[in-house]
């Protein structure tokens, strides 16, 4: 378990329900019950419970989006299940989870994305190199290019620090640069976006890729790192969400069809103002490009 994406059950388990019993009062109770369903919006009536599992840097968002939807919805217990080593596509395929948060759609289950995930390429901050082209990324990444001096910076061997091959950001980070499977495997492996910049800071031979939203917090809190500008275009929430910057992948719910509503529930209450105002706070809220 790494440090905080390496937590794993973070939410509170659903309590066990309690045997009923007819007791004094109880027509009046009853009667409560019905008018509240009745002056309630549909909405606001959901009750049940949810296990949402994922791997990634969405934690900290998801943690305040179940909190929201669970005094949205007073009746709903929404349990996080999350850790680096779990695959959650395969956890909603066997019943373990009601929804995954992935980056790559599933053929056999309903996708809903609710933001874009900057990928950003992070190198220390005395790095001369400041940018690249995507081409020049893909070269380096699949070990075509080894030295730092062929991309305008020192005389040193390039460190790669790659992704598991489980987490949503290698699959699209390989896609995008149409490197599929050419990482070389001597690159050295970390779980968590925090141990990949981690890895970086003070090497400055290093390079790595994490999720934007993630490398502006370091940077914010003065870790020494810099994000490279790809193709000229600077990473940041705005050149995400308009796909000036290429580097960049789909925060997808992915869902069992018809499993569980409040499943559904809780994909539209992601997509609401509400939802996308939290979301916002760490990646770019998402705009379909069909609207």
């Amino acid at each position: 378990m790494e440090e905080l994406m390496g937590c794993g059950w973070l939410r509170r388990n659903a309590g066990k329900q309690r045997g009923r019993r007819w007791v004094a009062g109880a027509p009046a109770l009853w009667l409560l019950v019905i008018l509240a369903g009745i002056l309630l919006p549909v909405s606001e009536a959901v009750s049940g419970a949810i296990a949402i599992a994922g791997n990634g840097p969405e934690l900290r968002v998801f943690e305040r989006l179940t909190r929201a939807f669970e005094k949205k919805h007073l009746g709903v217990v929404a349990e996080i299940r999350w850790d680096s080593s779990f695959h959650p596509i395969a956890m909603v395929k066997s019943g373990e989870a009601d929804l995954a948060v992935a980056g790559e759609r599933d053929p056999d289950l309903d996708a809903v994305p609710i933001a874009w995930d900057g990928i950003a390429v992070v190198v220390d901050f005395t790095n001369p190199v400041k940018g690249l082209t995507a081409k020049q990324v893909a070269a380096m990444f699949s070990g075509r290019v080894t030295r730092w001096s062929d991309l305008g910076g020192t005389d040193n061997r390039i460190e790669l620090i790659d992704r598991p091959s489980n987490q949503h950001i290698r699959g699209t980070f390989e896609t995008v640069l149409g490197i599929v499977g050419k990482i070389p495997l001597s690159a050295q492996v970390r779980r968590s976006d925090q141990r990949a910049i981690s890895s970086v800071a003070g090497n400055g031979a290093a390079v790595t890729y994490a999720s934007l939203g993630v490398v502006l917090d370091a940077v914010m809190y003065g870790v020494g790192v810099s994000p490279l500008l790809i193709d000229g275009v600077e990473p940041a929430n705005q050149t995400v969400k308009d796909g000036r910057y290429r580097l960049r992948r789909p925060v997808l719910l992915l869902r069992k069809p018809g499993a569980n509503p409040i499943a559904d529930s809780f994909a539209e209450f992601a997509l609401s103002k509400e939802g996308q105002d939290i979301i916002e706070d760490m990646f770019a809220p998402y705009n379909d490009p069909g609207r």
